[in-house]
């Protein structure tokens, strides 16, 4: 079965800017991505889980999607300029995808 590269992008961040994160995107152009819950981790202010969390907003989503490599830069200059002044992560990996039409 042929595969094509493709880049793999998650970003995690606080669940209160997940619509804004993609509203961002989606005005860069991305058409797809997946939404999960984050239960907990541990990072420089230590660890944290989610299972304290009183109200819907709080806690971190993480949000996946796949793209082709010439689309990347403007995923990456969207969700930066929601993340920059937030908690988050962006991780960018390269990946093989089956359908490359769908990216």
């Amino acid at each position: 079965m042929q595969t094509h590269d493709s880049k793999r992008v998650e970003i995690t961040i606080e669940r209160a800017m997940q619509s804004r994160l993609t509203n961002a995107l989606q005005e860069a152009g991305v058409t797809g991505y997946t939404i999960l819950p984050v239960y907990g981790g541990s990072g420089r202010s230590g660890e944290w889980e989610r299972s304290g969390d009183v109200t819907r907003g709080a806690g971190m989503v993480q949000v996946v999607c796949m793209i082709r490599a010439d689309r990347l830069d403007a995923l990456l200059d969207a969700a930066f300029a929601v993340v920059e002044k937030h908690i988050g992560v962006v991780s960018v990996v390269d990946c093989q995808v089956l359908r490359a039409e769908r990216f």
